[in-house]
């Protein structure tokens, strides 16, 4: 069976590993043939060259970015959900604050992330708000669609039945949100890493932002990409995360990547 299902996962990347492939060894041809400078556009395998030599000081500043992450990103999740069942409950709380979440989407976060570092100084405190920020809205929006999807006949059953309203949201309602929960969870977390990044850049003593800044401060394109790469990678294991904890929490939805939501 976990053979069949690794078969089935591999045979779906293939196209994007292929497409991937592709890319970088037109990549890798044109730094060769054209002659443009390795400090304006190194080839990818200088790039991995480089993170390989530079493994040390990548995993060094990888660990504070990968940590302010996840637990910004813990925070945005339990927040998304909390107020998910807040506006769910009641809809006078819905009306109020909902233009208030849409807002906050708005702010531009190259204004507020300085405005964070300055409130709450360069510690870790910033980068997990500044994540939250980024992350919770898309969870908030795909759990109130998937609440407001529920079924009404199934609802009247359990009405019937005497169920209370916390037994029909834990029983019907939950239960129909749990796909587009998935779905704006895998939004979100795309956001994450990048977010994170950000909010090194308006101040902090390391983390793959801090990294960048000085690579590129020190013209060196190969160490942003090899960053970038890093980053990249970070997201990838965080997005491939979702679909196993998907497996675990809702089994009956289709796990499949790359096949519906």
């Amino acid at each position: 069976m976990r053979s069949r299902m690794l078969r089935d996962y591999l045979v779906r990347a293939l196209p994007a590993l292929i497409a991937t492939f592709i890319l970088l060894l037109a990549w890798e041809i044109y730094c060769r043939s054209s002659g443009i400078s390795e400090t304006t556009l190194p080839s990818p395998s200088r790039v991995i060259f480089q993170a390989w030599l530079n493994r040390e000081a990548l995993w060094i500043n990888t660990v504070p970015t990968l940590r302010a992450t996840l637990l910004g990103f813990s925070l945005s999740l339990v927040l998304a959900f909390l107020l998910s069942v807040v506006i769910d409950f009641s809809a006078l709380m819905r009306q109020a604050l909902f233009p208030i979440f849409i807002a906050s989407q708005t702010l531009p976060l190259v204004a507020i992330a300085p405005l964070v570092v300055l409130w709450f100084g360069f510690g870790l405190v910033p980068k997990i708000l500044l994540v939250a920020l980024v992350t919770f809205f898309p969870m908030l929006v795909a759990l109130a669609e998937g609440y407001a999807s529920t079924e009404r006949e199934v609802e009247d059953l359990l009405s019937s039945m005497g169920a209370s309203r916390w037994k029909r949201f834990r029983l019907a309602r939950l239960p129909s949100a749990l796909p587009y929960f998935f779905a704006g969870l895998r939004i979100s977390v795309t956001y994450a890493v990048v977010a994170a990044i950000f909010a090194e850049y308006a101040g902090a003593a390391r983390g793959l932002g801090i990294y960048m800044l000085n690579a590129k401060n020190n013209f060196r394109p190969d160490l942003v990409l090899a960053a970038v790469l890093v980053s990249s990678l970070l997201t990838l294991l965080l997005f491939s995360a979702t679909w196993a904890v998907q497996r675990l929490a809702a089994p009956w939805i289709d796990n499949s990547p790359g096949r519906g939501t």
